[in-house]
């Protein structure tokens, strides 16, 4: 194949060989799916043992940073090197993450750590949803992209009850030390079954675009952090920061306008198709990365479930994508039609992110799996279908980089509305614990004062949880803390020769009433700060939801069209 014309995969390969093909990619994009869903699961405890509430958010945000920026370069760098070249590589960044992750000494290195993950995930994701779009037709597409749907359920299934049971029984840096042998498997079949699966283009990369790129996308990102008043967003170095970012996207686009190798050609932004599903993407990545996130620091600080309860709660969101799917991968194959998926699919997405805006600490775990079912029910069909729509709306030697473009919206979305929800849950949390324990401690015995404001610290709280340090504990509760030491020190009192028993009895009645009222105030406030959360992403699903509305739907082809200019939709 002379270089410059693409190699015809789909029509090239045999079934047999598009098989082995997909089932390595599955392996690999497997590991980086799990990962995601395990660490969900145990950041509660890694939070409680570390410190550092604050950093919460951007354990997942640094891991998103970094795979979202990276994600439209290794796409290039995959039509230049070959898919199996990048694929591999991206294993092995990710498996260093993973090692560094799970020696972490502090949140602020589990921070950096994911961001190394991250940089790895981005090679793995990117040409994964890159590898059907070459070697099948888009009517044969929709039959494969329920096997994307199952295996990021099988890795929700997995993820979330492996993750818990490491987290209570050998410890929560076992959640990362797993995948080490998960990738060395993904890398030995990949190694022995996946050809290098070259593109036959030429294609650079053009550095200066993705340094520009980076320059306008990580400042942004880095001005997110939490626990900022109001006032600190006209900070000098904040100002400069979103400058910085700002120049960045100037010099990115006088860069790249008129680049024949652009990271994301500027032709794809006057298809009205790509533009509309983009913007999608971005709403409600930002939308089911809060559920994802932050659904377990309600099940764990304001119900007192374990990591493990916690993990099974959110089975039911796995059911209903896997299900879902798949029944919509059968549907729109034999039908040819997919609009109709994503705006159903995206009413179910919103009526689940309503149900979770009502969850409260009255709630149970089957209310919270309840709630993600309902929500799950959505997600199924709009993730696929995006995807496949926005490869069947360009033409066919601009697919991997409209994916790639895809994917990278989404996961924008994804890093500004974790670090914004987790300002929002930072900020909430925090008014929520000064609030509603001030009123309980000024009514406190002096004789056990020191120790309600040991147990019931806002900061250490809004900074830690509820979860005690220790792997394999079940979580205790505050209030049962606060009882063990007004127990203590009242028996202590009673010991004294001139001890008034009965006042000093009716006096540790009144101290423990009050640790129960603690107790209700922290989980109450943790509850709160959760639901703020499902009330920005609710809109989002709302915005999604009009936005599919106006997007046009075309008809499957059934082979792959020649190379051809991009035409405004």
């Amino acid at each position: 194949m002379p270089t410059g014309e693409r190699i015809d995969y789909a029509s090239l390969l045999a079934p047999r060989t598009k098989a082995l093909v997909l089932a390595g990619v599955m392996m690999a994009l497997f590991l980086a799916a799990l990962d995601q869903t395990i660490v969900a699961t145990a950041l509660p405890r890694i939070v409680g043992e570390l410190h550092g509430m604050e950093y919460y958010a951007w354990t997942s945000t640094s891991y998103l940073l970094a795979s979202t920026t990276m994600v439209p370069i290794y796409g290039k760098l995959s039509d230049s090197l070959g898919r199996r070249t990048v694929l591999l590589t991206g294993i092995a960044i990710f498996l260093v993450g993973s090692v560094l992750c799970g020696f972490s000494p502090s949140m602020l290195a589990l921070v950096v750590s994911r961001g190394v993950q991250g940089l790895g995930a981005a090679a793995i994701t990117s040409t994964a949803f890159a590898v059907p779009a070459d070697i099948f037709a888009p009517a044969e597409r929709p039959r494969y992209q329920g096997i994307f749907g199952a295996v990021f359920a099988l890795a929700s299934i997995i993820g979330p009850v492996l993750g818990g049971a490491l987290t209570d029984g050998v410890g929560w840096r076992w959640v990362f030390f797993i995948n080490l042998p998960l990738g060395a498997l993904a890398v030995a079949f990949i190694l022995a079954k996946m050809p290098r699966l070259h593109s036959g283009l030429e294609s650079k990369v053009d550095w200066i675009g993705a340094l520009f790129l980076i320059v306008a996308t990580v400042p942004l990102l880095l001005t997110l952090r939490g626990d900022r008043p109001l006032a600190g967003w006209l900070a000098p170095e904040v100002l400069g920061m979103l400058g910085l970012s700002l120049v960045g996207l100037v010099l990115f686009y006088l860069v790249e306008r008129n680049n024949p190798h652009a990271i994301i050609p500027f032709a794809l932004f006057r298809n009205r198709i790509f533009v509309l599903v983009t913007l999608t993407s971005m709403c409600i990545g930002a939308a089911f990365f809060a559920a994802l996130l932050f659904i377990s620091v309600l099940a764990v600080n304001s119900l007192g479930a374990t990591a493990r309860a916690a993990g099974m709660a959110m089975l039911p969101l796995t059911a209903a994508v896997v299900s879902t799917s798949v029944i919509t991968a059968r549907f729109v194959h034999r039908t040819g039609r997919y609009k109709s998926m994503i705006v159903g699919g995206l009413v179910l997405t919103c009526v689940g992110l309503f149900l979770l805006r009502t969850l409260s600490a009255d709630s149970t775990l089957t209310s919270i799996g309840l709630c993600v079912f309902v929500f799950g029910c959505g997600m199924g069909p709009v993730m696929p279908m995006l995807t496949l729509s926005i490869q069947n709306a360009v033409p066919f030697q601009h697919v991997g980089t409209a994916t790639a473009g895809r994917q990278f919206f989404q996961q924008l979305g994804q890093v500004v509305g974790s670090a914004i929800f987790g300002i929002v849950l930072a900020t909430t949390l925090a008014h929520g614990l000064t609030e509603r324990l001030g009123p309980v401690r000024a009514e406190v015995p002096a004789a056990v004062r020191p120790q309600f404001d040991a147990v019931f610290d806002a900061d250490r709280l809004r900074k830690g949880g509820v979860v005690e340090e220790g792997a394999g504990e079940v979580p205790r509760s505050s209030r049962d803390r606060f009882a063990d030491e007004v127990h203590a020190k009242y028996d202590a009192l009673r010991r004294e020769p001139s001890a008034d028993i009965g006042a000093l009895t009716r006096e540790e009645t009144r101290a423990l009433e009050l640790g129960r009222a603690g107790d209700r105030a922290v989980r109450v406030s943790f509850a709160r700060a959760v639901t703020r959360v499902f009330d920005g992403a609710f809109p989002l699903g709302l915005i999604a939801l009009v936005l599919a509305l106006f997007t046009r739907e075309i008809p499957l082809r059934k082979g792959s069209p020649k190379v051809s200019a991009v035409a405004g939709e």
